[in-house]
């Protein structure tokens, strides 16, 4: 295969490991394994691989390219640079229209909630703090939640297995419908009986509560949230999928390990973007679907990058396309992954430790690659 028809498949692979994270939702147990630790690790170790990469590999064939291309060590180094902050500030462009769309929608959203409040004629006061809190609370608390109502989930299922046993050891041979759990319908956000018993109920019961289902105020809050941050990783796996692309066409080995890294950090991403529509509407299928298209943006970065290494197949191109790559590699790293990666772990247990063992590794894997 060619390295472009090679870099595809480690870009759509990379990209579409969101669906790995959003798997999740079909198992409260997976839902439960993602701890604060864990999700502040992984966004740790792949922001040391990609820092250290983009910064002793990426940006160096930058200067490289332009060298290659005819220009003196001073001007290499300078185009090379300038093409760095390029980048920079491309990733800063793409971050003030991902702020500025989540505004415009949780505008609109507090717009909506605060008119449908007034025509009922009840106040607007409970609703805004329903929103607002969900607006501002903190990653590790929104984990938090998942990961204790996963918990009342799991209580749940064992407690029906439990009297199913006991009805047919109790009934004998004579055959008693077990309750069904409503899998489909409304996990409602604002009540945390919601995951408890009051979702058992008979088959014939189903469909009457799927048909109506209560649409809360913070159940309308969570699908915002999910939706936003689906917008967010679409946006930023743009710039990832041209980096793979990219760094796989100039060399295999860098690009497989730095698909890996954005694989790592993608699957709790898609997690993050399918629990709260799931429990929001209850509705696993569409959580999941949503949390893998967040990664579909990857492969139209990379194909972006072909069309312009395409065309203009010249070391300047080369040395200008891996400067941006290295700066925008950088800033999500620094703007992104590591914030949230903190505020998920705000104490420092695992974070410096996992960048820094992300670092060792991308490396350990250069020094191997050429020693071979």
């Amino acid at each position: 295969m060619t390295p472009e028809v090679i870099g595809f498949l480690f870009v759509l692979g990379a990209g579409l490991s969101t669906g790995i994270g959003a798997a999740a939702v079909f198992s409260p147990r997976l839902i439960k394994l993602a701890s604060r630790r864990f999700l502040a690790g992984s966004l740790g170790f792949s922001g040391g691989v990609m820092i250290y990469v983009s910064l002793v590999e990426i940006f160096q064939k930058s200067i490289q390219g332009f060298s290659d291309a005819g220009y003196d060590n001073g001007a290499a180094t300078t185009f090379g640079t300038t093409s760095f902050f390029g980048g920079v500030v491309f990733m800063f462009l793409c971050d003030l229209l991902v702020h500025k769309i989540e505004e415009a929608s949780y505008q609109k959203h507090l717009g909506r909630e605060s008119a449908e409040r007034e025509r009922e004629g009840l106040s607007t006061d409970a609703d805004t703090v329903v929103i607002s809190s969900t607006h501002l609370d903190g990653e590790g608390a929104r984990v938090d939640e998942w990961v204790r109502r996963a918990e009342d989930e799991i209580e749940r299922e064992r407690g029906l297995s439990c009297a199913g046993l006991r009805r047919r050891r109790d009934g004998g041979d004579e055959e008693i419908a077990e309750p069904q759990v409503v899998t489909e319908t409304k996990v409602s956000g604002n009540n945390s009986s919601s995951l408890g018993t009051n979702n058992v109920l008979p088959n014939d019961k189903k469909d009457s509560l799927a048909a109506a289902p209560e649409d809360t105020t913070e159940d309308r809050a969570l699908i915002r949230m999910g939706l936003a941050t689906a917008l967010s990783i679409a946006i930023h796996n743009f710039p990832e999928g041209l980096a793979t692309f990219v760094a796989t066409v100039d060399d295999t080995s860098v690009g497989a390990t730095l698909a890996v890294a954005i694989a790592i950090h993608n699957i709790p991403e898609g997690l993050c973007v399918a629990i709260p529509i799931y429990y929001a509407t209850g509705n696993r299928r569409k959580a999941f679907m949503w949390g893998l298209l967040s990664g579909v943006t990857e492969p139209i970065g990379a194909a972006l990058g072909w069309a312009i290494l395409a065309d203009s197949m010249n070391d300047a191109v080369y040395g200008s396309m891996f400067g941006i790559v290295s700066g925008m590699m950088v800033m999500i790293v620094i703007k992104e992954l590591l914030p949230v990666a903190h505020r998920y772990d705000p104490k420092d247990s695992v974070v410096t430790y996992s960048f820094v063992f992300g670092m060792f590794i991308m490396a350990l894997s250069l020094v191997l690659f050429v020693a071979i």
